[in-house]
């Protein structure tokens, strides 16, 4: 089903029950779902930033690049 070009999808899960109160006071969401939704985004946010961090120190860095060089109009 298709709700503003956003995929909904039905679903059953055993999830915790005190755990997702916790959330849903903690996050002072109103409903469940989006008490998941949102915990879901986090989570995605929580991986893609932990990737970054794990580049820190394997690129090399020049302290003498301009990178105002390339804004110069010739």
């Amino acid at each position: 089903m298709f709700v503003c070009n956003i995929l909904h999808m039905a679903t059953n899960l055993a999830i915790d029950v005190g755990l997702l109160e916790r959330a849903q006071k903690a996050g002072g969401h109103r409903t469940k779902k989006a008490t998941v939704t949102e915990a879901l985004e986090e989570y995605i946010q929580r991986r893609k930033q932990a990737k970054i961090v794990r580049l820190f120190g394997t690129i090399d860095f020049d302290k003498d690049y301009d990178y105002k060089e390339q804004r110069r109009r010739v």
